[in-house]
C-alpha cells in the first residue's frame, strides 16, 4: 500500500467520524453507538423529507454513507497527490 492510499484511508476515516459527530453534536448518545444512530437519523432525514418507503430511505441512507467515504478518501488522494508533486 503506498502512501497516497493511506493518506486516502485516513482522510476518509477522520471524514466519517467527523460526519458523525456534526450529526450527533447535543445527542447524549454514547460515543460507541454513534455509527448507528448517524444510520438511523439519516434514513429519518430522508424519508421524512422525500416521504419515501421506509425500505427505501434506509438504503438511500446506506448509499449516502458509503459516497461519503468514497469522496473523502478521493478528496484524500487527490490533495496528497498535489503535495506531493511539489
Amino acid at each position: 500500500m503506498n502512501n497516497r492510499k493511506r493518506t486516502g484511508i485516513i482522510t476518509a476515516v477522520l471524514g466519517i467520524v467527523a460526519f458523525m459527530a456534526l450529526f450527533n453534536a447535543g445527542s447524549p448518545t454514547a460515543i460507541i453507538d454513534w455509527p448507528v444512530e448517524t444510520y438511523m437519523g439519516l434514513a429519518f432525514t430522508i424519508g421524512w423529507l422525500s416521504s419515501v418507503p421506509n425500505w427505501l430511505a434506509y438504503v438511500l441512507a446506506a448509499v449516502v454513507l458509503i459516497l461519503i467515504i468514497v469522496g473523502f478518501y478521493k478528496i484524500g488522494s487527490w490533495v496528497y497527490g498535489l503535495i506531493v508533486r511539489r
